[in-house]
């Protein structure tokens, strides 16, 4: 009674339940067809607002995740692009911020997006980073504009707009520089005529002083008494300058356009004054362990890092030093010569076979029949053989008459470009696996598989010489497999027959060279028959056996003709020589400014000394 009061009272709310559970799968359904609809429309956040309330009325429906998740990635991945589009345009960096906010409300673990953010307010901070650079090159401060584009280049290395800036501000802090330097070199360019014999050093650069205009500045150490003797007629304030340094074991800094600083050639004083530069030298062709040992070898480099990851080479000397490095380098860092190779190989077979005769049974088999009843024989049975009971199998007559005739031509025909003294290697053909077997004590067997190469191998190793020609190392190895053998263990094998050719060739550019020859002629003749019936004269080979003519001829041509694509280098006489200063010293003692004056007095009994004529030097010093 209880029971049944229960059912009448629980039916109504299962009924209710099952109704609200098809209500709401009516709601989720048609939310979905709304998401999907607003979808097409290109409404993508009332899209997924859509998605969302169906997958709340409807947890666990896998179609309205997936098409949720889908919805919701494409339109992230849409505003992240345009986002990216916006950002590097300052002005619109609040339209990319929030486009990367809203990707941010429907992903909020996207990793880009973040990325995103960071890199706008990047942005901002590059933006009037280069605002301020601006504004102070403007008004001239050139220390603060660079300081101001260090700190955008930390955050963007390849800021157009910045290596721009500092190339023009780094351009106009050096003017100063470069023009002290035209005037010092005009006033080492003045010319003058010399004579002291015997003199004190300080009145030599005295003298030097007058007539040059510049200051010379004497280190503590250097000895204004000591003497000195000088004759130079017609010369120029550089060579008397570095003539009077070289004999009196002297050296000079450079201080500013009028300034000169002379100081004792003594290793103490050299590391004390002797500026030292920096220079990096990023190669393009050459080896930086190469370039390295040169630069060791004939600088005697005092600093020197390589960089093997980034090719380049770091280099701390004094200028002297890295002004000959760079011609080093220059000689050093030149493309390699390359070459492309036109190569045909061509192989010929042909091969005849003729068959013809009469094929005799070679041997005949004798053997008792076994009685009606299947009973093994016994050696009584073989006393009563005769022949109606005795089996004769093997007598079979054959006619052959035939004919086979095959030409191969096999062509390769590759182009081959290689760089100088760089091997190339061509391989046409198959691998064949050789397989071999190893048994142990135990009766384990194992099998091993070596593949050998069958076919065609061409190896090439040009070397370019600056006068056009080329010398290749030609290696040619043609193989093919000639009969297949198992081995009584039941490995396998392969007889292979190979043809090698090995020769160098110099060639010039466009040449063609024919290497041919490599023939393989094999004619073979078999006769087999009955004996002494086979040599009858006439038809006896033909009637009473068999005559097997195999006549085979192969032929290999390798044809290759180079072309230089890049010629090896030659440096000429303006680069490939060039002067290196002492073993004590890399200066070369003003020999580029010392070429001697344009209105230097021509040489000759009749000129007169310039200091007499005008006024440039002090009069000779007598003895």
């Amino acid at each position: 009674m209880t029971r049944t009061l229960k059912q009448r009272l629980l039916a109504p709310s299962l009924g209710l339940l099952a109704a609200l559970l098809v209500l709401a799968g009516c709601a989720a359904e048609k939310n979905f067809r709304s998401a999907e609809d607003l979808l097409k429309a290109n409404r993508m956040e009332d899209a997924l607002s859509q998605y969302q309330q169906a997958l709340r009325d409807e947890p666990t429906n896998a179609r309205y995740r997936i098409a949720y998740l889908t919805a919701r990635d494409k339109s992230v991945q849409q505003w992240l692009d345009q986002a990216e589009k916006l950002r590097p345009d300052v002005q619109r960096g609040n339209e990319a911020r929030a486009l990367y906010q809203r990707a941010l409300n429907l992903d909020p673990d996207n990793s880009r997006a973040r990325e995103g953010l960071v890199e706008v307010e990047r942005e901002q901070r590059v933006a009037e980073s280069m605002a301020r650079a601006r504004a102070d090159a403007a008004q001239g401060s050139t220390t603060l504009a660079l300081a101001g584009l260090r700190s955008v280049l930390i955050d963007r290395p390849q800021h157009a707009q910045a290596l721009a800036l500092q190339a023009q501000l780094l351009e106009q802090k050096n003017k100063p520089k470069t023009t002290a330097d035209a005037k010092l070199a005009e006033a080492f360019r003045r010319p003058i005529s010399l004579e002291f014999r015997d003199a004190q050093l300080k009145q030599v650069f005295e003298v030097l002083s007058r007539s040059s205009g510049l200051n010379f500045v004497l280190d503590k150490d250097v000895r204004g008494d000591q003497r000195t003797t000088l004759f130079l007629r017609h010369s120029t304030i550089a060579d008397a300058l570095a003539l009077a340094l070289l004999t009196n074991q002297l050296e000079q800094r450079v201080l500013d356009a009028n300034s000169v600083l002379i100081f004792p050639n003594t290793p103490a004083k050299v590391r004390e004054y002797q500026q030292l530069t920096v220079k990096a030298f990023v190669l393009s062709s050459s080896d930086t362990k190469t370039v390295a040992n040169s630069l060791k070898t004939l600088l005697k480099a005092k600093d020197l890092v390589v960089d093997e990851k980034q090719n380049m080479i770091v280099m701390r000397d004094s200028p002297e030093a890295i002004e000959l490095a760079e011609k080093v380098v220059a000689l050093h860092d030149q493309p390699e010569a390359e070459v492309m190779l036109d190569v045909e190989i061509l192989e010929v077979k042909r091969s005849r076979l003729i068959q013809m005769g009469v094929q005799y049974p070679s041997q005949v088999a004798l053997a008792p029949m076994t009685a009606a009843s299947g009973a093994q024989l016994s050696l009584s049975d073989l006393r009563h053989l005769r022949g109606s009971t005795t089996s004769v199998t093997g007598v079979n007559v054959g006619l052959q008459a035939t004919q086979t005739n095959s030409d191969v031509n096999v062509l390769a025909n590759p182009r081959i470009r290689s760089r100088n003294r760089e091997k190339a290697k061509i391989q046409v053909g198959q691998r064949v696996p050789n397989i071999t077997s190893t048994s142990t004590s135990t009766g384990f067997v194992a099998e091993t598989v070596q593949y050998v190469e069958v076919g065609l191998k061409l190896e090439v190793e040009p070397t370019v010489s600056p006068d056009g020609e080329v010398a290749i190392k030609v290696g040619l190895e043609v193989s093919n497999i000639l009969r297949q053998v198992q081995t009584k263990g039941g490995s396998i094998a392969y007889e292979i027959g190979t043809r090698n050719a090995n020769t160098v060739l110099r060639l010039r550019d466009g040449e063609n060279q024919v290497l041919a020859g490599l023939i393989n002629d094999e004619d073979r003749r078999t006769l087999t028959g009955l004996p002494g019936l086979v040599n009858t004269p006439g038809l006896g080979g033909t009637l009473f056996g068999n005559t097997n003519n195999d006549y085979q001829k192969s032929e290999i041509v390798l044809s290759i003709t180079p072309r230089i694509i890049r010629s090896a280098f030659r440096p000429d006489l303006v680069i490939g020589e060039f002067l290196s200063g002492t073993e004590a010293n890399l200066r070369t003692r003003g020999a580029e400014l010392g070429a001697g004056p344009a209105s230097a007095a021509p040489a000759g009994p009749a000129a007169k000394p310039a200091a007499a004529t005008e006024g440039n030097a002090a009069a000779p010093t007598p003895a």
